[in-house]
């Protein structure tokens, strides 16, 4: 083998040997052969065409099919066979290729089982199933006269190069293909959508191409890029709370299967990520997924762990790549119609072409045909003996007649005309012949205007398109915005941390030692020693993070709401210090001094207050040498918020004994602002939508449905709202809710006022009939109400009438049937403006500044130590 071994990187040269034989070397045919190869994958198998948006094997069925296309039913098994007199491989690609197409519901009109998209179910064998062309592959796909053949694989049949599609169908369809080095993914459009696109872009019109799902759900376009390389969207299933303790999922991502999403949250399921009870799939011809939860779990917080850790939610890669010209095209979808769009607009005119060309045709023979029988020139070829002969006396019998004539007379109009029979001559009619040629003169007229306008025909031909066969084609999939998951504020707590203080080990194995709180393993938790050092370290089974642990808890980052409020010797002679702080950032596992940083500091006292809540403290002195005060308070809301890195104020000078808590505190921050933004229907703190109020820590947000539930909940930025909601504003417990509805028992209108008495209750205040319905809310103190009411027969028209709802009805409790308002439908109900209301005067408060001087704690190196907290006074 040494002897025979070649360079791999020489070039391949064939070499003379005994008796005139030749070696070729492998290297250079292992180069042609995987390029031969590549090349064969690429446009023969995986990437669809961009003149008519068909892979080969598609658009060979779809030439079989009309080969045999009869307008009945053909056995899938049969039409495979048949294509496999163009296609160079097996039955299985095929008929896999087949299954896909007539899954879309666009080209194919099917028949049996063809398998569900929806769970993922095969198709049934292809000798079980049925298929034949839709009305609509037959209008759009082939034109024969226009249509470019080629020899087929074995040189016995012709097959077209690309058919004539005149709609844009790859992007209907979408179109996804792995090859050697090269990929395509193009997702699929609305049909509607695509002809409108169509128009707009021969109107001159810009346009924005979304795709569009057939198992519909929701989805987020932000980052589509127009369908390019580098774009990317995230799609959801739409999932619904049924009750309490139970979900309902009937919308799932594309590219997903009923099946697999269930796999998926038994997987998340058992990792811990979400805590589900039972899942029950009832899919058939729609998706129902139950998804039943444990007593007490949160709906809302599991619907947004389904989203992060599941397949509810997956993120698909655009790529647009075609083949135009046998070689591979990066191109976005809007090009991609472009070009559909102007090679529909060329086809029609090659048709226009074609048929003006027959017309033009039948005009010219109708007319020879009148002359020859009508100046009876057929009576000159009797004498002639010859073939000839015959043909000449014709042609001079035609030539006084033909001046008119469009083209000249060939010989084959004059071989026709001889073949005409005696009888059609015997019984011509001149008066009918005329009209021929007079309906003929106006169908030439028509196509040429057709050309002449060819814009407005291709316009026109698309209308008329989306009138025939956009039926059904609406927009399935949902287009929003999506709100970023944080996966650590919706994960399941599924383990319990445990802590050793006096050693200074945190962890999940730490059973023996201290039970701290649940978490999940990729939680960070954050650790205060009594030294004055700060940890962040990541959840583990055992981690020492430094021995005198003081506070440990699970951290959040970017929290400006927890403060920490420490007291603290700086070294062991040094003076006390106070500071407040904010954690916001932090490096993980790096050790943070929170004292000056001298060797022997020591914590006096410290507390972590979720809402800036500022105690008051009372500090003990030791006696020694001339200390007059021993004893006096500090009040931390007199300390300013400041980062991490502050040194604080000066405590004292003097020996403190011990720090006792006198008295605890209420927050010092300002209420949060809180925005709701309609379009991703979640809470933010980010000034996006609209302005529900400022919030303390027991302030609750008012919730009212269309189906008449209202409730109250604490804000939250995790919360989901559906949208069914039709009153979200910050809840005032005495401010009353005034409803009307139509009782759906008692068929009659009721008015009604009330206020929430139990907060933590979900209640249904108008009655659970199936006909009830909820027709105005409002929340305002005095509002007024307008009635308009139906024309009663010979009788004048009723004039509107206006309700003072204070005065019409008391506030009663949530349950309460209300007054009757009115026994009949009414033609409108309209709330009017409200009556003045004085508020009470608000209690004077004031001001806080505290959370205005809060520092970046990443950056601030505040060395604030000279400031004396007593002032001096004290001491």
């Amino acid at each position: 083998m040494s002897e025979n071994y070649e360079d791999p990187n020489l070039e391949e040269q064939p070499e003379e040997v005994n008796a005139g034989e030749t070696i070729t070397r492998v290297t250079g045919m292992f180069k042609d052969w995987f390029l031969d190869y590549a090349s064969y994958v690429i446009l023969e198998r995986a990437v669809p065409a961009i003149e008519d948006g068909f892979k080969p094997v598609q658009r060979r069925i779809m030439h079989s099919m009309k080969d045999l296309d009869d307008g009945r039913y053909n056995k899938v098994a049969n039409i495979v066979g048949h294509t496999m007199q163009y296609h160079p491989h097996g039955d299985a690609s095929i008929a896999d290729a087949m299954v896909q197409m007539g899954q879309k519901d666009l080209l194919i009109d099917t028949q049996g089982n063809w398998g569900n998209t929806l769970t993922g179910d095969r198709a049934a064998a292809s000798r079980y199933i049925e298929a034949r062309l839709s009305k609509f592959a037959l209008e759009v796909l082939f034109s024969p006269k226009i249509t470019d053949w080629q020899a087929s694989y074995d040189g016995r049949r012709k097959e077209p190069i690309n058919l004539p599609v005149k709609f844009p169908l790859l992007l209907a369809q979408g179109a996804e293909g792995i090859a050697v080095g090269l990929s395509t993914k193009v997702l699929p459009h609305n049909f509607i959508e695509l002809i409108d696109g169509s128009i707009k872009h021969l109107q001159g019109k810009k346009f924005t191409l979304l795709p569009d799902f057939p198992s519909a759900g929701e989805a987020d376009f932000s980052d589509y890029r127009d369908g390019k390389r580098g774009g990317r969207i995230r799609v959801r299933a739409k999932i619904n709370q049924l009750d309490k303790n139970t979900l309902v999922i009937t919308e799932i991502p594309f590219s997903t299967t009923t099946t697999s999403l269930i796999d998926s949250i038994l997987k998340a399921n058992d990792k811990g990520k979400i805590k589900v009870k039972k899942i029950e799939d009832n899919t058939s011809s729609e998706v129902e997924i139950l998804v039943h939860l444990p007593p007490g779990l949160s709906p809302d917080k599991t619907i947004g762990a389904l989203f992060a850790f599941t397949n509810c939610e997956v993120a698909i890669s655009p790529l647009g790549c075609v083949i135009e010209d046998n070689k591979p095209l990066f191109v976005g979808v809007s090009q991609m119609l472009r070009i559909s769009t102007e090679r529909t607009k060329d086809l029609l005119r090659q048709e226009l072409e074609i048929q003006l060309q027959e017309l033009e045709n039948q005009w010219h023979y109708a007319s020879l045909e009148r002359i020859f029988i009508e100046n009876r020139i057929y009576r000159d070829i009797e004498e002639q003996d010859t073939w000839e002969g015959v043909l000449k006396a014709i042609d001079e019998g035609l030539k006084p007649h033909i001046a008119h004539l469009k083209r000249p007379v060939i010989e084959e109009d004059l071989v026709r005309l001889t073949e005409i029979r005696i009888k059609r001559i015997s019984k011509f009619d001149i008066d009918k012949a005329q009209q021929k040629i007079e309906a003929l003169e106006v169908d030439i007229a028509q196509v040429k205007f057709h050309l002449a306008n060819l814009n407005d025909f291709a316009i026109d031909y698309f209308k008329r398109l989306k009138k025939e066969y956009g039926a059904g084609k609406e927009r399935k999939t949902v287009i929003r915005l999506f709100d970023d998951i944080e996966a650590s504020k919706v994960i399941i707590r599924n383990t319990k941390l445990y802590v050793n203080r006096k050693e200074g080990f945190v962890g999940t194995s730490l059973k023996k030692d201290e039970y701290v709180t649940d978490c999940s393993d990729i939680d960070d938790i954050i650790v205060f020693t009594k030294e004055g050092n700060m940890m962040v370290t990541k959840v583990d089974s055992k981690t020492f993070v430094g021995k005198d642990i003081i506070h440990i808890a699970v951290y959040k980052k970017k929290d400006k709401r927890t403060i920490y409020n420490m007291i603290y010797k700086d070294g062991p002679g040094g003076a006390t210090y106070v500071k407040r702080f904010n954690v916001t950032s932090t490096t993980r596992d790096k050790e943070y001094p929170m004292t000056k940083g001298k060797k022997g500091s020591q914590v006096l006292y410290f507390s972590a207050n979720p809402n800036g809540e500022a105690e008051l403290v009372t500090v003990y002195l030791r006696s020694i040498g001339n200390v007059k005060k021993l004893k006096f308070d500090l009040d931390f809301s007199d300390v300013l918020i400041k980062g991490r890195n502050a040194n604080g104020n000066i405590v004292t000078k003097h020996s403190v004994r011990v720090i006792d808590l006198k008295e605890k505190g209420i927050s010092t921050l300002r209420p949060r602002k809180i925005w709701f933004d309609d379009s991703v229907n979640r809470l933010n703190v980010d000034d996006r939508g609209e302005l529900l109020g400022e919030f303390k820590g027991e302030d609750r947000l008012l919730i009212i449905t269309q189906d008449g539930i209202a409730k109250t909940i604490i804000p939250e930025l995790t919360t989901r709202f559906d949208d069914k909601i039709i009153v979200l504003e910050k809840w005032i417990p005495e401010k009353p809710i005034s409803a009307v509805y139509w009782d759906g028992n008692r068929e009659r209108y009721y008015l009604k006022r009330f206020l929430i008495d139990n907060p933590e209750k979900e209640e249904q205040f108008v009655s659970d009939h199936p006909n009830t319905q909820l027709e105005i809310v409002s929340t305002d103190y005095r509002p007024v109400l307008e009635m308009g009411f139906y024309k009663d027969r010979n009788k004048e028209q009723k004039p509107n009438e206006t309700v003072n709802i204070e005065e019409f009805i008391s506030v009663k409790g949530i349950t309460a049937l209300g007054n009757q308002l009115y026994p009949e439908k009414l033609k409108q109900l309209n709330l009017l403006e409200s009556l003045p209301y004085e508020l009470p005067e608000p209690e004077v408060v004031e001001p806080d500044d505290s959370e205005v001087n809060s520092a970046d704690d990443s950056n601030e190196d505040d060395n604030d130590h000279d400031g004396d907290f007593s002032q001096g006074s004290l001491f």
